[in-house]
């Protein structure tokens, strides 16, 4: 019996150990067969792509303050009295035979300045006195003989004196012009020539100017102009000397057009004198003791000022076929538009006269 169970057992095996490597083959099969086909090529993994948030614009506050319009520019501490010096156009193309100044020397009224090489006026002035004293001796004579000649004669005679002695007064002035004197006393401020120039008509000598007598000069645009007056309050900004407030004196003469629109300066070249005449003049309050010509400033005129105006940033207003608006947001953060009726505006700010109260919020651009 028990012999029987182990052949029946070993027989099992035996049927088994086929049926095994028959599955074990096909298993090796499927496996170096999957091997040798192509991988499948990996879905390619796109980034997230976030929609763009739509940028929330400013939002601004009703204010209400004090409003101030103003005009603004820029110049110098300048003396009152302050003058180019020239010498006279029949001059032109002489030589400067001497300057006899330099830049700082105290000058008197009257004083040489400088002065030209005119030896050849010189030489046929010194010829002219001759000529005229023999004139003057023969008409002397002549007119001791007068009772013997026409009166037509004794006439032609006086005309011809005439005329001569008018030739050397001429010829006198024009050598006395040779000399450039100071017209008024002060300093001289700048020299711009030198011995052996040539005398042109667009370049000065020197200048010359009062430093006791200093003020405030800015230039401004001829739009600007039109909105001062005399007597406008203005703060003064001098460089190294901080700010002072003063008011406007005087208004700039209006200067000829120079293709900028005809605006307000201060002469530019040497043909023209730099006077305090083409500028705004401010009067300080008090003027700051030692301080000089020169000092570059900036100068700020109130023109318009308003108390407890409602103001919004230039920016918030709208306008489109003659009507102004704004966009009115609430605290839920809706929007409406609100017609407005505007005051007086800074580069910066817009008053609203009407259709707002303080505390509102209005939408930028």
């Amino acid at each position: 019996m028990f012999m029987k169970w182990l052949t029946e057992s070993s027989s099992r095996n035996q049927a088994i150990k086929p049926i095994a490597a028959i599955v074990l083959c096909s298993s090796l099969l499927l496996t170096s067969g999957c091997s040798l086909l192509p991988k499948e090529q990996e879905e390619e993994v796109l980034p997230t792509i976030n929609p763009p948030k739509l940028s929330k614009k400013p939002e601004y506050e009703v204010k209400s303050g004090t409003l101030e319009t103003k005009v603004r520019g820029s110049g110098r501490l300048m003396a009152l009295k302050e003058e180019k010096l020239f010498f006279p156009e029949e001059m032109v193309a002489k030589r400067i035979n001497a300057v006899l100044v330099n830049s700082g020397d105290p000058v008197e009224a009257g004083q040489p300045i400088a002065e030209l090489d005119v030896s050849d006026l010189e030489s046929d002035l010194k010829r002219k006195r001759l000529e005229t004293r023999r004139d003057e001796l023969t008409m002397i004579e002549t007119l001791r003989k007068a009772d013997e000649m026409t009166p037509e004669a004794v006439e032609q005679a006086k005309i011809d004196f005439e005329l001569k002695r008018e030739d050397l007064a001429k010829l006198e002035s024009q050598v006395s012009k040779a000399k450039l004197l100071a017209p008024f006393s002060g300093t001289i401020v700048s020299v711009t020539s030198k011995k052996g120039d040539t005398v042109k008509t667009d370049e000065s000598v020197a200048t010359i100017a009062d430093l006791s007598q200093l003020t405030v000069a800015a230039s401004v645009s001829a739009d600007d102009a039109k909105k001062l007056a005399v007597g406008m309050e203005a703060i003064v900004d001098i460089n190294t000397a901080g700010q002072f407030k003063g008011k406007v004196k005087s208004l700039p003469v209006p200067q000829s057009d120079n293709g900028n629109g005809g605006g307000f300066y201060p002469g530019g070249s040497g043909s023209e004198q730099d006077s305090i005449d083409n500028y705004l003049v401010v009067e300080l309050d008090d003027f700051p003791p030692g301080l000089g010509r020169g000092l570059q400033l900036s100068v700020t005129v109130i023109t318009d000022r308003k108390e407890n105006a409602l103001t919004i940033p230039l920016s918030a207003l709208r306008s489109y076929a003659g009507r102004n608006y704004v966009q009115v947001v609430d605290d839920q953060g809706n929007k409406r538009e609100v017609d407005v009726e505007i005051g007086q505006q800074t580069s910066t700010e817009v008053e609203i006269v009407k259709g707002l109260t303080a505390g509102q919020k209005v939408v930028g651009r």
